[in-house]
C-alpha cells in the first residue's frame, strides 16, 4: 500500500462550488488546500436554491476553483495520484458539471478518475479530521439529507433509518420563509429562538410513537405554519416575540426527535459491540447548538464519544470528496470516462432510496 496518496478532489451537488487537495502520508490525512465558493447571493430573491442557476453557476466556477486549489496548496496536477469528484446524489445539473470537469482533468492529464458519493464524503469526513476507526455510527443532518448511518467501511454503509420527506435543514429554511426571516434559514431560526419560549406551542414529535430511526418533518413545518395563521388571525400580525417563541417551539421539536431517534439507532449500533464506539454528526444543521447539546447529552447517558467535524468539514466542501477518493483509492476503485452523473444514490445497496425529493436535491 502506498505511503503517500495525494488526490484533488471536486464537488458541485448543490450551491456550494468547491476544490480541494488533500494528502494521506504517515497514515494521516492533511488538507492542502480547500476553495469553497457559495451562491447565496444568486439565490437570495428565490427563497430557495433554483437548481438551473445553480447548475449555470457551477459551469462558470468549477475549473477556475480547481486552478485556486492547487495554486494554494503549492502543488500541480502532476504531483496529484487521482482526481475526485462527486457524482451524486444532489441536483443534476451541477453535478454533471463536476462530472465533466473531472473528467477533462482525468483525460488531459491521465490520472485515474474516481466518482465519490456525496454522501460518502460526510460519512468519512470524521476519519480525515479525527482518525476514528470502524464502525461508527453516522448522523448525517443537512438541508438535503438526514440518515443514520453504521460506517462499517469506505464502501460499506448500513442505513438504520433517514428523512421520509423534508430534511431538517429544508424544514428550518421553510419555516424561516414561512416567519419572514431571511436565507438561509437555520441560522436564522436559532438566532430568533434564543429569545423564545419552547414551551408555548404544543408542536408535534413526528414518528415516535412509530418503532425505528425514520424520521419527518414535514408536518412539523405544518403545524408552524398553522399557529402562525392562529396568531396572525387573532392579532392581525405577528410581533417580534411570537416569532421568537414559533421558533423555539419548533427548533425544540426537531432537537426532541433526532436525540430520541438517536437513541434508538445507537441501541441497533452497540449491539455490534464496537471497540471503541462513536455517534458522529456531520451537516450544517450540526451546527445549531440546542440540536448539538441534544446530542452530546444522549451520548454521554448512552457512554459514546461524540464527533463533529469543525463547521467548514461539514457542509459541503471538497476536501471531504478528496479525502474519500483516497479511501476508494486504497481500495483500488476507480471509474472510467463512463462515470454518470446520479441525482440518486443510496449508500446503502441493500436498501431502496428514501422517499422524495427536496429544494437542495434528491433524497437518497
Amino acid at each position: 500500500m502506498r505511503d503517500t496518496i495525494t488526490i484533488l478532489g471536486l464537488e458541485s451537488s448543490c450551491d456550494d462550488t468547491a476544490a480541494a487537495v488533500v494528502r494521506l502520508q504517515g497514515g494521516r490525512g492533511d488538507i492542502l488546500s480547500s476553495v469553497v465558493h457559495g451562491q447565496t447571493a444568486l439565490h437570495a430573491d428565490f427563497g430557495g436554491v433554483v437548481p438551473e442557476i445553480a447548475a449555470r453557476a457551477h459551469v462558470e466556477k468549477i475549473d477556475l476553483c480547481a486552478e485556486e486549489a492547487l495554486v494554494q496548496s503549492g502543488l500541480t496536477l502532476k504531483d496529484m495520484d487521482a482526481i475526485a469528484v462527486t457524482a451524486g446524489p444532489g441536483l443534476i445539473g451541477g453535478v454533471l458539471a463536476g462530472v465533466m470537469c473531472a473528467k477533462g482533468l482525468a483525460a488531459g492529464s491521465g490520472l485515474p478518475l474516481i466518482g465519490v458519493n456525496h454522501l460518502a464524503g460526510h460519512a468519512l469526513t470524521p476519519r480525515l479530521t479525527d482518525g476514528l476507526t470502524f464502525p461508527y455510527l453516522m448522523l448525517l443532518v443537512s438541508g438535503g439529507h438526514c440518515q443514520f448511518l453504521i460506517v462499517q467501511g469506505p464502501d460499506q454503509f448500513t442505513r438504520l433509518g433517514g428523512t421520509i420527506d423534508d430534511a431538517p435543514g429544508e424544514a428550518f429554511d421553510k419555516t424561516a420563509k414561512l416567519l419572514g426571516l431571511p436565507q438561509p434559514g437555520g441560522p436564522e431560526v436559532e438566532r430568533a429562538a434564543q429569545d423564545g419560549d419552547p414551551a408555548r406551542f404544543a408542536f408535534p414529535r413526528p414518528l415516535l410513537d412509530r418503532a425505528g430511526c425514520d424520521m419527518s418533518f414535514s408536518g412539523l413545518k405544518t403545524a408552524l405554519l398553522r399557529a402562525r395563521d392562529a396568531i396572525i388571525a387573532e392579532k392581525g400580525g405577528l410581533t417580534e416575540q411570537d416569532r421568537a417563541d414559533l421558533c423555539a417551539g419548533f427548533q425544540a421539536a426537531i432537537a426532541d426527535v433526532l436525540a430520541e431517534k438517536s437513541r434508538r439507532a445507537i441501541a441497533d449500533y452497540m449491539a455490534l459491540a464496537p471497540d471503541a464506539p462513536v455517534l458522529a454528526v456531520a451537516g450544517g444543521v450540526a451546527a445549531n447548538s440546542t440540536i448539538r447539546a441534544g446530542l452530546e447529552t444522549v451520548c454521554a447517558t448512552a457512554g459514546l464519544r461524540f464527533v463533529a467535524p469543525p463547521l467548514a468539514l461539514c457542509t459541503d466542501n471538497a476536501a471531504m470528496i478528496a479525502w474519500a477518493g483516497i479511501e476508494r483509492f486504497r481500495l483500488g476503485l476507480f471509474d472510467g470516462m463512463d462515470l454518470a452523473a446520479r441525482p440518486r444514490w443510496p449508500l446503502d445497496r441493500s436498501q431502496p432510496s428514501m422517499l422524495g425529493s427536496g429544494k437542495k436535491g434528491a433524497k437518497a
